[in-house]
């Protein structure tokens, strides 16, 4: 077994630039848009208002009212015609304004998207991207992280960066995929996120993990926004001796198993983190992968770290003792080490 990927490394030949995690979501959709004439935007307030993030912003100046297009507020009308298109050969890219309300098109993802090619051998290039995660207040109808919701669904790819680097490189992979595919960005990162990003044509392929940080100690495997988390626990445990590695999922659907199991194997003590609910999380299916898989290698028992069983808190206070800390992180590998 191999562990997760590293990022393929520079060349004296790319040209690198720092930018934020949201200004790479905005020059994967330029890139792909400028390389094919198939490629085309559409969502709420995409074009001239830029969307609610601004990730859109001068697109409709570029590539015009016909490739950027401001749609009624249905997300299953959105959705539902993206799919049409992309049988007639072209391959949309939705904005769901917050990803709180891909709950409205669910019908149109797993009956149709989802099915498409089982059903009629049809494939169906859509990618329907949006705002998740919590961290900014925005209360119980925008602050979602949804991907247990689609994890039963076959025919749909899922995938959520951490890094611009990452936003950039996945999204032109899902814009090139010939199937369905969900790209979740954290709001919290849009603008908190910088590195360096190549301006050059690559991609990051999807169901690819990254080790973010090599530990022998114990293992933590998240995604999104957690990786952050992830790395400050990290860092803290270290002064205490504690070398914990991070690994960086980056897809949820297909999971890197290989690297998943070479993880565990390595450290023998998993920590899962995740920011959705604990119950029904995707926490539950990695530990049922590892208890199948690589049960023989535990030291410890799986330990699983989300937010609460509740909805998401509008008052920072509140939403802060809801989510998943670098302290909670912290105090949660620190008895799997003393296990």
């Amino acid at each position: 077994m191999s562990g997760g990927s590293k990022d393929p490394p520079y060349t004296s030949a790319f040209i690198m630039a720092v930018i934020t995690y949201l200004e790479a979501i905005r020059q994967a959709l330029f890139d792909e848009m400028s390389a094919d004439e198939r490629v085309f935007v559409m969502g709420e307030d995409v074009g001239a208002y830029g969307g609610a993030f601004k990730v859109t912003e001068g697109l409709q100046d570029k590539f015009g009212e016909a490739r950027v297009i401001d749609t009624p507020i249905s997300e299953i009308a959105i959705v539902g015609s993206a799919i049409g298109a992309s049988y007639m050969g072209m391959r949309p890219v939705c904005e769901i304004q917050f990803i709180d309300f891909i709950a409205c098109c669910f019908d149109m993802l797993t009956n149709f998207a989802a099915t498409s090619r089982y059903r009629n051998g049809a494939g169906v290039p859509i990618v329907v991207r949006g705002p998740c995660g919590g961290g900014v207040g925005g209360g119980p109808f925008h602050s979602l992280n949804p991907e247990s919701f689609f994890l039963n669904t076959p025919g749909l790819k899922m995938v959520e960066p951490s890094t611009a680097y990452d936003a950039k490189g996945l999204l032109k992979a899902a814009i090139r995929d010939d199937d369905p595919v969900l790209y979740f960005e954290h709001k919290f990162l849009y603008r908190r996120i910088k590195d360096e990003v190549p301006d050059e044509d690559y991609i990051v392929p999807l169901g690819k993990a990254a080790v973010r940080c090599e530990g022998s100690d114990l293992t933590i495997i998240t995604f999104g926004a957690m990786v952050h988390t992830a790395l400050d626990a990290a860092k803290q445990l270290e002064a205490d001796g504690v070398h914990a590695e991070v690994l960086d999922l980056r897809s949820l659907a297909p999971l890197d198993r290989e690297a998943i199991l070479a993880s565990v194997a390595k450290t023998s003590r998993v920590l899962l983190l995740y920011e959705a609910r604990r119950t029904g999380g995707i926490g539950g299916e990695l530990a049922a992968i590892i208890a199948e898989e690589a049960f023989e290698y535990l030291d410890a028992p799986i330990m699983r770290i989300a937010s609460e069983d509740a909805p998401v808190p509008y008052a920072p206070p509140l939403e802060a003792a809801f989510l998943p800390t670098v302290d909670k992180v912290v105090e949660g590998a620190r008895k799997l080490v003393e296990y």
